[in-house]
């Protein structure tokens, strides 16, 4: 079984420089240690989802140009998620007003390439399917 994520989970980036953090709306009224649970729709960059310092994705324009004005010479920029799908697979089970919950082993995937991951959960002592 994966840990329930919550507000203030840290999270991971593949092409991201710096751990970003998970930010939860307390919409649903559901908490796991006194923070909001999360959900699978909670994807939404920057309202959700914080920058990861920098982006190394060749695929981001910004990464792109930079590198490009550098003679090809690797120039990160400054990590703006572009996430547009929600978070994948999340709870079999367990719903959280009417969305599948998101535990520990989902991923969502930035428009750039990377695969973000959960890295620790915000809490330690709910588990979801």
């Amino acid at each position: 079984m994966g840990q329930l994520v919550c507000n203030g989970a840290s999270l991971s980036c593949s092409f991201g420089t710096a751990p970003g953090t998970l930010m939860v709306l307390p919409t649903a009224q559901t908490n796991s240690s006194s923070q909001p649970s999360a959900t699978i729709m909670d994807h939404v960059p920057m309202l959700n989802i914080m920058p990861f310092a920098m982006c190394t994705s060749m695929s981001n324009p910004t990464v792109a140009a930079a590198t490009a004005a550098a003679l090809g010479v690797l120039t990160p920029m400054p990590c703006i998620p572009a996430t547009s799908a929600p978070w994948s697979p999340g709870s079999s089970t367990v719903t959280i007003a009417g969305n599948p919950a998101l535990n520990d082993s989902s991923q969502c995937m930035c428009n750039w390439g990377g695969t973000i991951t959960v890295s620790s959960p915000g809490q330690t002592t709910t588990e979801v399917p």
